[in-house]
């Protein structure tokens, strides 16, 4: 018998077999199942499928439903099914730097047995690595260079999920830069000095008589008394909301300019 190497750590060696001549079950009719078993686990994984479905199907199944989120298998152990036969697979396998090891049905000693990635500037780890342990191999990490021959098909679905990952992280940049921009224009610095006049926002003022619905944003003016940092500063405020503490965080203060509180219920006489 043929001795397989064992694997370290999960979804890194599989066996892979189908089960056909199944009646029609499912909203889709589905009449085959393929079968997916980590050799390290013994985890089953069970996926519906139909039995005329295409080389690119099966590919496009396993990708999506499997190597989603167990990354990319470095061995897959399989009989000599024509699905993984095909040169599509065969070459997707190969981009994937994934191994395939064929069985025979009269030679089964090599099938003896017969279930995203940055790391966290907080924890610095992978969330799969704490969430399950390990690292799941990644198409990007783990294509080969060094094939000549390919399948232009299988080319093509990589070039897919290429493009689509370098548009994903495109596109997140710009939604990073955007926000960061409308961030920093609405939380310009501003210079605060003791003795200047603020204003302070009524988000947390809970016993405003009248609707709370159509209170002011902003209450005062107040004198800045004191300032703690460059995050917080310290008011003097009216005797309506003297059960207030008079320190505020910057974000909820802006500077007063005459006329910005006129029509306030909480407006401060200045002393």
């Amino acid at each position: 018998m043929i001795q397989i190497q064992e694997p370290r750590r999960p979804c890194k060696i599989v066996h892979m077999d189908w089960v056909t001549g199944l009646p029609p079950g499912g909203d889709k009719s589905y009449n085959a199942c393929l079968v997916i078993v980590d050799r390290f686990s013994k985890t089953p994984i069970f996926l519906p499928f139909h039995k005329d479905d295409k080389a690119m199907d099966t590919a496009l199944l396993i990708c999506n439903r499997v190597m989603s989120w167990t990354g990319i298998f470095t061995k897959i152990i399989s009989d000599r099914d024509p699905k993984f036969a095909s040169a599509l697979c065969t070459n997707l396998h190969q981009l994937f730097a994934t191994k395939l090891s064929f069985s025979t049905a009269y030679h089964l000693q090599t099938d003896e047995l017969e279930y995203k990635t940055s790391i966290h500037a907080s924890t610095n780890k992978t969330p799969d690595f704490l969430k399950k342990g390990w690292n799941p191999r990644l198409p990007q990490d783990s294509l080969r260079k060094d094939l000549v021959e390919r399948n232009p098909t299988a080319d093509s679905f990589k070039g897919m999920l290429d493009k689509a990952r370098k548009n994903a992280v495109r596109l997140m940049e710009d939604s990073f830069a955007y926000s960061k921009d409308n961030w920093d224009k609405s939380h310009a610095t501003t210079d605060f000095k003791v003795g200047d006049l603020a204003l302070v926002s009524t988000t947390d003022f809970n016993n405003i008589k009248g609707c709370k619905k159509l209170k002011d944003f902003f209450a005062g003016p107040f004198v800045i008394n004191a300032l703690h940092g460059e995050n917080a500063l310290e008011v003097e405020l009216s005797e309506e909301l003297c059960n207030k503490h008079p320190a505020f965080p910057v974000s909820l203060k802006k500077l007063y300019k005459s006329g910005d509180a006129e029509n306030s219920p909480l407006k401060n006489q200045v002393p």
